[in-house]
Formats: structure tokens, sequence, C-alpha cells
């Protein structure tokens, strides 16, 4: 069993460990850019705003519809302490004269797609991960456009001159630690994490600081003394095994440097693993009119995105909190797979009757669709004479397939439930 970073930590300082599969020749090593623009909309509101560059500035989410949370901040903010989704009102509290504005979200969307643009111009290969972050594989590029350090600085540079905005890139000969090498240093800098240097420059850091390792992640590892990358790296394969499970080893794998993920060109969508939809509305659910509204109208998100990818969920779950902002979460399987939403909504709501007394308030609701499967696995499309209830499905999900068809031709107000119309929740 694993006790702490003792019995890794010769072991750190003698060696930049490399497992046998990563020990190829220079050629063969990968070089993979993460670009991530520095307090994005923030970023992009300054373009529009130069002045605000001058006072402690935050993009914040109406207070008036309960979105009322930090969703960037400036330089002259962060010196506040500002977060990333805290409320308006504890931002205000750590500086009373920050100056809040609403976001402009076309106008994201339009600087991500130039910055998208720039990277294009440089490999093929580019994965955006988020509005404001994509991974570059640009192995195939240095021939062209010189080493990898040299194409990151060239791109800031150019994002800089051409968008107005800066970029933090981490270099790196894999995903994960290129990811972690744009966090190391900001704004505006470009991080190079070698293959043969990666461990004395990546371990030393606190476990939080690698991908997929968030803070209630980083609580659990720290309660067995794995408190930094090294920790982890150092760890007993078969002790992180049995108190993480197969996400121990993988995170593991990744401390090692064992991350051998393609940078995946945009356009390729992978099979998810559940679809979710949640809100906060503009008020409080009370009473059964307003919660049944909500979960129906995030139901039907959820059911329409099943469609897209062709699956169907066997398992229903809803995640509400209520004002003191604490969570609770319900599943339940489904006695047959849908994708319709009137199943799912209908599935939510007798997990949260079970589980919300009269009363009780709810502040946002989640409903989530979970155990995916195709449709091609499903037994009703199998049996040459279905059931009435079989055929109703069929009905209903001719239905809903119209109703999709006519949203993706005329935009998704074309058509909805009545009860959305002048809704005060939304």
């Amino acid at each position: 069993m694993y006790m702490g970073a003792g019995d890794g930590s010769q072991l750190m300082r003698n060696s930049n460990f490399r497992s046998e599969s990563t020990q190829k020749t220079t050629n063969n090593v990968r070089t993979v850019l993460h670009c991530d623009a520095n307090s994005f909309f923030a970023s992009c509101e300054t373009v529009l705003h130069p002045e605000y560059a001058l006072v402690p500035m935050a993009v914040c989410g109406s207070v008036e519809d309960r979105h009322g949370i930090v969703l960037a901040k400036n330089e002259l903010a962060k010196k506040y302490n500002i977060k990333t989704g805290e409320t308006v009102w504890q931002a205000k509290q750590k500086c009373p004269s920050l100056l809040t504005v609403q976001p402009t979200y076309g106008l994201y969307g339009e600087m991500s797609k130039k910055m998208n643009e720039i990277f294009y111009q440089y490999t093929d290969l580019v994965e955006p991960f988020g509005v404001d972050e994509s991974w570059l594989d640009v192995s195939g590029s240095k021939k062209l456009f010189g080493s990898g350090k040299n194409i990151a600085d060239s791109i800031r540079a150019r994002i800089k001159k051409e968008l107005g905005i800066t970029v933090s890139v981490g270099v790196s000969f894999n995903k994960i630690f290129a990811k972690l090498g744009s966090d190391l240093k900001k704004p505006d800098a470009t991080s190079v994490i070698p293959p043969e240097r990666f461990a004395s420059i990546v371990w030393p850091l606190p476990v939080g600081a690698l991908l997929f390792v968030g803070p209630s992640c980083a609580a659990k590892l720290g309660r067995v003394g794995i408190k930094t990358v090294g920790d982890l790296a150092c760890c007993d394969k078969d002790f992180i095994s049995q108190y993480m499970g197969k996400n121990g080893i993988m995170l593991r794998d990744f401390a090692l440097g064992r991350d051998f993920a393609e940078v995946t060109p945009a356009g390729y969508e992978p099979e998810p693993k559940s679809v979710s939809n949640g809100m906060t509305f503009r008020f409080n659910l009370i009473s059964k009119e307003d919660i049944s509204f909500a979960v129906t109208y995030l139901s039907m998100s959820v059911a329409e995105r099943l469609r897209k990818h062709g699956l169907c969920c066997n398992t229903v779950a809803v995640s509400i909190r209520n004002p003191e902002q604490i969570t609770v979460s319900r599943r339940a399987p489904l006695n047959s797979p849908t994708c319709l939403f009137e199943d799912i909504s209908n599935a939510a709501l007798k997990l949260i009757w079970a589980n919300v007394r009269s009363g009780d308030e709810i502040y946002a609701v989640t409903v989530h669709a979970e155990k995916l499967s195709s449709p091609k696995q499903n037994a009703f499309q199998q049996i040459m004479f279905p059931s009435d209830n079989e055929l109703k499905y069929q009905k209903r999900l001719s239905l809903e397939t119209a109703v999709d068809s006519i949203r993706e031709r005329y935009g998704k107000g074309a058509i909805g439930i009545a009860s959305a119309v002048n809704n005060r929740l939304i």
C-alpha cells in the first residue's frame, strides 16, 4: 500500500521515468500543442471596449435571470482572488469596484472561429476543447515551421497581433502534458515539457494539475498521501486500482506520460457515454406545475440529442440542487430503452417526487440519460409482430423525429411545447 511521497521521492530525483512504450527514437515522438486563450470572454469584451483593461472586470451571467456567476475575469480582477464559477455577490465582496458586464456570445464564437483558422494554417490536426482551447498535433509541420516551441511562439504572436487577445501554449509529447503545460505560465506564454525531462517538471506539481483530477478526486487521493503528480506516478499499481478502480490506473498512466490519445480533427464526434441537460431557472421551482415544466423542457433537449446520435437510454437520472447549493442525485433503470422526451420526463419526475418533499424549493435541476445503446439493439425493432405499446412507441418516435427535422431546417424556435411560451421560468 502506498502511503506517501517518500516511496517515490528518490525515483523522482534520480529519474525522468518513461515507460517502454514511450522510449522511442526522437523522430517517432509526437509534438502536441495545447493553446488556451487567456480569460477568453473577458479578453474578447476588452477588444470591443479597451477601457475594460484599466479596471477589475468580470463577465457574468444575468443576476436577474439567476445565472449570476463569474464566467471570466481579467488580470486585474484576478488580483482580488476572484474565481470563475463563484457568484457575483461573492466576487463583489472581494472587490466592491468590480465592473460586471453581460456576455456577448456571438462575439466569442466568431473569435474562436478566427483563432482556429490560424491553427489550421499550421496543421490540419486541430481538436477544439471548448470555445477557447484546442489541441494541435504539429508533428508533421516542423519541417515547414520549425520546432514545437517555434510554432507555439508564432501562433501566440499572430493571435495577439491579429485578434487582440493572448493565448498560453503548452508543448509536449502527448495531450495530457500539453494541456498541463498551457496552465504552467499565464498569460501569453509558451511552456515546453519534453519527453526526456517531463518528470522533473511535472512530478512536483499538485496532483490537481493533471487533467481529469478535479477537486473531489484530488481530495480523495490526498487522503492516502497522494498529493503531487509524482506521488501518483510512483504509487503502487495494485493499490491505486483497488482504491479508485480503472480511473486510478488511467490517471497513474497519465502521470507516467503514458497518454497515447490522438489529436482528433474537428468534425469527429465520439459516441457519448451519457447525455445531460441542466438549468438554473429564473425562480426556484416549488409547485408541481413548475417542476413538471422544467423537467419536460430539459427532457426534450436530452431526447433530441439522443436521437441525433442514434441512441436510446436505459437509465434516467436527476440531479436536484436546493437554494443552499446542496445537490442530490438519483437514478433508476427504465423498463425498456427510449429516446422519447415523454418517457425520460416521466422517469425523471418520478425520481423527483420520491425525493423532494412538498414545499421544498429546487434551485437547479439536471436530467441525465445514461447507459446508452443503439436502437438496433432494442427488442422492439427485432420483433416481426410488434405489440400495441411498440406500435405506439414507433408513432411517437416518428412525431418527435419530424419535430427534429423542422427545428433543424427552421431553427430551434420553430416548434416547441405551448407551456414554454412566455413562461416566467425561462
